[in-house]
């Protein structure tokens, strides 16, 4: 393996999904010579998307043809620090992306700004209910839902969002979410087509004196043109959406909504198939000073860079930061430490209605045609005495029912033989799912660290994940659950099934890919890992993108608020850092 030294650039970008992306632009628009690694292919929708061959189940779902390789990496999984931990070496519970755009290709597309009590989680809880227990984690974020909602506003017309507002300014706006914030602007365009099971989850949501509103949409309902000057079509509802590219340019990702006008500036360069393998530092430690990344040939390369940003998914973010030793490893015996700190994920759970005369037409969808109630998120409703903090949301999405992977059954069907097959033809299209998205709270004992046996095939340790859901998870769940039922069993139907979340968390089944925190941000460098402005405490030309900075996970989809912290950041770093270079924030 050779080691050869490159030409600098001024930034050089870790990964290339939607923080890559929108890093790239903004500070290839403000003049600067940026280099993106990226360590998958590239990606495109005409040529990786066709859609004579995008709904292909079987390819793309089943056999994981847009999603990271186990061989190439992985991690090691424990319910417990007594646990020892094996490698995942097939995904299950989550699913991380590969290649160009990241994640941000095959997600849904449902597209939630988090709450305002979500970014000072610790502080509003506590001045409400009292201290928090002991061995919760929950911190604040540094900044507040009201200097990101410039930077909300800008993702949403980027990707030509389609909703409802609730709150327009400060005032109440029928038909959309009561709860949310105060937007300065409505949607960029009006909310999908609903369906039958909507229109039954809204009547029967009102019925119980909920507040349903649509779910914020990146599948289009109308043709789009965002402010970069490209143009969205509109959905044809083919349900292949969450695990899928778009063929039709009708769901918002890097592809649709930036790289088009990004790839044609001359100051920006992509290498594909190019993987990280350190983060370098200046002999002081003050700087960093570039990456080494390997290519496909296995040669390996010192690329030289003003600024980094860690910009791929939140694990490996984690995982790079350990490796190269920047920050201080979190330490769950003694609490401090901050990198793999304040791991989280979520709570799902919910309720299947099986209608008897009724078609619900399963198979017309996309990924976020949904209708929610926010009734039971954050703090939206009083806590007082019942043991947890933060909700979720309830929502009846139509996303498609695939048919490999969906074949739901009322409760007492046999799992397999005839029996199966037969309730399965009598109810493919007759269903219809209410389904809770709950947050995860961060907590002392879940944390991500580097594994002390197994090794990837660099030779670098493997990330260990030890995790289970909290007293709080449980408890949370056991009181939306109930609701979700409530709202199911109201929609007219002939009986319901319940899934409960019970017993401890499984990587196997496939849960959410929301996976966040190890590089959370905060107001204190001794419990947080990047400052206000994701900008690290330890080193000030280093910053750091995506989930991993949410000291815990709200009760949404992360993809609005990733894209906000995104935009916030880089706005710092053209308008703060780049004018005066060093700490945005003193300790």
């Amino acid at each position: 393996m050779t080691r050869e030294k490159l030409a600098g650039f001024d930034v050089v970008l870790v990964g290339f999904g939607w923080t890559g992306a929108i890093y790239a632009e903004k500070l290839t628009a403000a003049g600067l010579e940026v280099l993106a690694l990226e360590r998958g292919p590239w990606r495109d929708t005409s040529k990786d998307f066709a859609t004579t061959f995008a709904q292909d189940e079987l390819r793309y779902y089943w056999r994981h043809g847009m999603f990271q390789e186990t061989a190439q990496s992985t991690l090691t999984f424990r319910n417990n620090g007594a646990e020892t931990a094996l490698p995942m070496r097939h995904w299950g519970s989550f699913l991380p992306g590969n290649g160009v755009g990241g994640s941000g290709v095959h997600w849904n597309g449902q597209t939630y700004r988090f709450l305002p009590s979500d970014f000072v989680a610790r502080s509003h809880n506590e001045e409400r209910y009292g201290p928090l227990p002991d061995g919760m984690t929950v911190q604040d974020y540094g900044v507040t839902y009201d200097e990101l909602e410039p930077h909300f506003d800008y993702f949403e017309k980027i990707c030509g969002i389609c909703g409802k507002a609730g709150n327009l300014n400060g005032q109440t706006s029928p038909g959309g979410n009561p709860f949310e914030g105060a937007r300065s602007s409505e949607y960029p365009n009006p909310p999908m087509q609903m369906t039958f099971s909507q229109d039954r989850f809204e009547a029967s949501a009102c019925d119980l004196g909920l507040n349903p509103f649509p779910v914020p949409s990146a599948n289009m309902s109308r043709a789009y043109v965002n402010p970069l000057g490209l143009q969205l079509a509109p959905c044809t509802y083919c349900g292949f959406c969450e695990k899928y590219g778009c063929g039709n340019y009708s769901k918002s990702s890097p592809q649709t909504t930036i790289l088009p006008v990004l790839m044609e500036r001359p100051n920006f360069t992509l290498r594909t198939e190019s993987e990280v393998l350190s983060i370098e530092k200046s002999p002081d430690g003050s700087r960093v000073t570039g990456v080494t990344y390997v290519d496909t040939s296995g040669d390996s390369f010192f690329q030289p860079a003003e600024m980094v940003v860690m910009c791929a998914y939140p694990l490996e973010n984690t995982r790079l930061m350990l490796l190269s030793q920047i920050g201080t490893p979190y330490n769950p015996q003694t609490g401090k430490g901050v990198v793999g700190k304040n791991y989280c994920y979520q709570v799902m759970s919910g309720a299947t209605v099986f209608f008897e005369d009724e078609f619900t037409n399963g198979f017309v969808g996309a990924g976020a045609l949904g209708m929610a109630v926010d009734d039971y998120n954050g703090d939206n409703f009083d806590h007082s005495g019942l043991g947890f903090i933060g909700g979720g949301y309830i929502a009846c999405y139509t996303t498609n029912a695939r048919p490999i992977e969906s074949h739901p059954v009322p409760d007492g069907v046999p799992e397999w033989g005839s029996a199966w097959k037969q309730s399965v033809a009598a109810n493919f299209l007759k269903t219809a799912t209410v389904g809770v998205h709950g947050a995860s709270m961060a907590h002392r004992s879940n944390y991500l660290d580097l594994d002390p046996t197994y090794t990837d095939r660099h030779n670098r340790p493997l990330l260990r994940m030890t995790y289970d859901f909290t007293q709080n998870d449980r408890r949370l769940t056991n009181h939306l659950t109930p609701v979700s039922e409530d709202i199911a069993r109201g929609m007219g139907g002939r009986e319901v099934k319940v899934s409960e979340r019970t017993g401890a968390y499984d990587s196997v089944p496939y849960q959410t890919t929301h996976n966040t925190g190890g590089t959370i941000m905060g107001t204190d460098p001794q419990t947080s890992v990047c400052n206000r402005f994701c900008q690290s405490w330890d080193i000030p030309n280093l910053f750091v993108a995506g989930a991993g900075l949410f000291p815990q996970n709200a009760g949404y989809n992360p993809t609005a608020t990733v894209g906000a912290l995104a935009y916030w950041s880089v706005d710092a770093i053209i308008n703060r850092y780049l004018p005066d270079p060093g700490p945005l924030v003193q300790p």
